[in-house]
């Protein structure tokens, strides 16, 4: 298996992807060694000393002013792991759960958190043989950090609670062993520092902003050849429009649809006599949607890149100072604005998608196509109800993208009275992109049928190559057929990245840029 080595503090996006992505092993560079052991060191002697250090030689949230004995501070970690692991729900995807644990090996180690090398070398060793902890995905509310989820992580690390070894769930002491790794008994901080932290909220905002990114690129694509589709216009792409305003996310899909549309002699076959003075928003306004969008998915990814980066536990060792601090990094409030913000960008992306796949199967508006893109319409109806299905898909990410933000609760009597929601704010994500990734197929399958009603007039390059790459899956709809794997192949074409690896090298960069 392939090993990333990750510097604390300078991890980046791509890292996290890659880890994600390609399932990848991970450990921290001896660099965040001295810090790591530093930081224990002072809560070993915390730990021992009479001043009241909050989880360490205290209980937690309202039960923070109960003393406890030194020697009862391994008990005490063990039970706040058990206690804690109270997710329900179905399992987080072990690729998923791999970059959960990538972000605390990333916390742990920015040498703030007081556990020990061996807690580091764990989880570690985890990555690296595959162990992956079984983790419902349901119980975080974002505050006091991801406390259920991670429980669940930390459990099995205890030899308690489950995991998948090789493709096998069993016994977290089974899956230990049979990787050749042992159980760990916690000392001081240590299970607080595991179950403390934003790790599972980030992993999932991390995962649906990647996931985003490819589909706003995709759109890019899809929406050009829709565009030609219907004969719409160019001159509102060009550049000098664009620079005027100055939002980058606008300049750059401008500039990405003028080039993937280059070249297209439909496009040159009706520069003169169109009667057609403006096309509808869903055309002309196309890079001031989807590049504010790109906008949005750029301003949540600096967010999220530092919050990777970050020490959210609590308490924190500041070594400088010489001083364990109760503070609240653990309060996920940037990953909730974050994963708002990327819900708000997959639900409008969607939205005009779907006016565009609308507006390319009404015969009064796509100009001169045939209806609903069938050669034979009223003995077929073509691709009238996946333009259906595409409009519940678009409503049902409107309901999505309602803010999670700002749905607080206070919790653990109160103690804990403000919290972010981060964690299902995120995990929405998923599903909200699962159902831009069928818009956007849907979208490629009536953009390639209407260019192809076009004949003898060929679109551009670029694009052909696109529609051909479609027509390696799904044939062009003659006559009607039962048409689910269709809309599924086209939506595993846009998921996988397929049809933008159709375009040019030099093309897809300036996609991807």
């Amino acid at each position: 298996m392939s090993e990333l080595v990750l510097i604390p503090g300078q991890c980046t996006l791509a890292d996290l992807e890659q880890i994600w992505r390609e399932g990848l092993a991970v450990r921290l560079d001896d660099s965040a060694r001295p810090a790591i052991i530093e930081a224990a060191a002072r809560i070993a002697a915390a730990a021992q000393g009479e001043a009241p250090v909050y989880g360490v030689n205290t209980g937690f949230g309202k039960l923070a002013s109960i003393k406890i004995r030194p020697e009862d501070t391994a008990t005490l970690q063990r039970n706040l792991i058990l206690s804690h692991c109270c997710g329900v729900g179905e399992p987080i995807e072990p690729e998923t759960v791999r970059l959960i644990m990538a972000l605390k090996l990333l916390s742990l180690g920015r040498g703030a958190s007081g556990v020990r090398p061996e807690v580091v070398a764990l989880l570690e060793g985890m990555l690296a043989k595959g162990v992956m902890p079984v983790i419902p995905a349901q119980g975080s509310v974002g505050a006091s950090g991801d406390l259920a989820p991670l429980a669940h992580m930390a459990a099995v690390m205890l030899g308690e609670s489950r995991a998948l070894f090789q493709g096998q769930e069993m016994a977290g002491a089974a899956a230990l062993a049979a990787a050749g790794l042992a159980p760990i008994s916690l000392t001081a901080k240590e299970g607080l520092a595991l179950i403390n932290g934003t790790q599972v909220s980030t992993a999932f905002a991390l995962t649906g902003l990647f996931d985003a990114f490819r589909l706003a690129r995709n759109a890019l694509v899809t929406s050009a050849l829709a565009t030609d589709a219907i004969m719409g216009s160019t001159a509102p792409f060009l550049d000098e429009v664009h620079q005027l305003r100055g939002h980058r996310g606008q300049i750059v899909a401008a500039r990405a649809i003028r080039r993937l549309m280059e070249g297209s002699a439909i496009r040159e076959s009706h520069l003169e006599g169109d009667l057609r003075v403006q096309d509808p928003y869903c055309i002309r306004c196309q890079p001031q949607v989807t590049g504010a969008c790109i906008d949005l998915l750029t301003q949540a990814a600096h967010t999220l890149e530092i919050e990777a980066n970050a020490a959210t536990d609590n308490p924190l060792v500041l070594i400088d100072a010489n001083l364990i601090v109760s503070g609240g990094n653990f309060h996920a409030e940037p990953v909730a604005f974050a994963a708002d913000q990327i819900a708000l960008a997959i639900a409008e992306i969607g939205a005009i998608g779907q006016r565009r796949i609308a507006l390319m199967v009404d015969p009064t508006m796509n100009y001169d196509l045939p209806a609903f893109l069938t050669p034979a319409p009223g003995l077929n109806s073509g691709l009238m109800i996946a333009e259906v299905t595409s409009a519940a898909l678009m409503s049902e990410n409107k309901h999505l993208a309602n803010p999670c933000s700002t749905d607080s609760t206070p919790t653990s009597a109160n103690q804990e009275d403000h919290v972010s929601m981060a964690a299902h704010g995120a995990r929405r994500l998923k599903r909200m992109n699962a159902n831009l990734t069928h818009i956007l197929g849907i979208e490629a399958l009536c953009a390639s049928a209407g260019v192809e009603f076009r004949a003898p007039l060929k679109t551009s390059a670029p694009l052909a190559a696109v529609i051909e790459r479609l027509r390696q899956s799904v044939p062009p709809l003659d006559q009607d057929r039962f048409l689910a794997p269709d809309l599924e192949q086209a939506a595993e074409l846009v998921r996988s990245g397929a049809l933008l690896d159709a375009l040019p090298e030099a093309l897809l960069e300036e996609v991807r840029s």
